[in-house]
């Protein structure tokens, strides 16, 4: 029974966009029986295996489903870089939930993964029962986008997993503390064969197309999509994050939702959510009745 309710599998689901299919990848954790479905969605450049410790913590009481948006992990690139916005990652989650076979699921979003989380909750008849934000919400500041812009899609391959290391230990500084053995595990997460003997980021460079379309960069606000929302909702955020400021917080506190905050001192954008001082609150939060 034990081997039963911590199990791993891996699967995929095939997925369209308007003129083809490609398949995602997910990680699902637990029992098939579990009462409580939680979707976990990763950050712009990270991935499925992000959210390792958290599914970990949540056992047995869920099924944690992590997910491979597409063009990162093992999930498939999409032959249109224009596809990489957000309609087709809320597409995709609205088919892998119809694939999960549940009528509703907690969600848990970091970043990118919070924004799609907010796009499918604002919808009428959204299945998503709880809803954690982890460091997004519905105004992006400039200077965030202009940061990630100045990494993402540059397509750096390394000499081996040290040099890796240094990389990833660089671009993801406001992560805040961590230790030696969880930069190792989030930067082997992070790589794929290049084919020449050195090792490269696992995600499609071509990701950089939709996001950098909008340069000059400016403020993004959606703020309707946010008062739309209804389900219970908790917002995560790095007390230095530079993407979702503590302005923006205590507005999303008063409107909407009303979703109760907690903040982590040390840390920027985003919480990994790898440490029990930041999964607490989410388990917390998500068994309330």
């Amino acid at each position: 029974m034990e081997c039963e309710l911590a199990r791993v599998i891996r699967r995929t689901v095939v997925c369209a966009t308007q003129d083809a299919l490609h398949r995602l990848s997910y990680v699902e954790w637990g029992n098939l029986r579990s009462a409580r479905t939680l979707v976990c969605v990763h950050g712009l450049t990270r991935c499925a295996r992000d959210f390792d410790a958290l599914a970990r913590a949540l056992l047995p009481g869920f099924r944690v489903v992590c997910v491979d948006l597409p063009g990162r992990g093992d999930s498939d690139w999409l032959a249109d870089p224009m596809q990489y916005v957000l309609p087709t990652y809320l597409n995709d989650v609205v088919t892998l939930i119809a694939r999960l076979d549940v009528d509703a699921v907690d969600w848990v979003g970091t970043s990118l993964g919070g924004l799609v989380g907010m796009a499918l909750a604002a919808r009428a008849g959204a299945p998503i029962r709880r809803l954690v934000v982890n460091d997004a919400g519905p105004v992006v500041k400039a200077a965030a986008l202009e940061r990630i812009a100045s990494y993402v899609g540059k397509a750096p391959t390394f000499s081996d997993l040290a040099e890796a290391e240094r990389y990833i230990r660089s671009v993801s500084a406001p992560f805040g503390p961590h230790t030696d053995a969880e930069w190792r595990f989030m930067t082997e997460s992070m790589l794929r064969p290049a084919g020449d003997g050195r090792l490269r980021l696992h995600y499609d460079p071509a990701i950089a197309v939709a996001y950098n379309i909008q340069q000059p960069f400016k403020d993004l606000e959606s703020w309707s999509a946010w008062d739309a929302i209804r389900c219970p909702t908790l917002v995560l955020r790095g007390a230095e994050s530079d993407l979702l400021t503590r302005e923006t917080a205590d507005e999303m506190m008063r409107r909407g939702p009303r979703a109760r905050l907690v903040e982590f001192a040390g840390v920027g954008h985003a919480p990994t959510l790898m440490h029990e001082d930041q999964i607490a609150p989410v388990r917390e939060f998500l068994l309330e009745e």
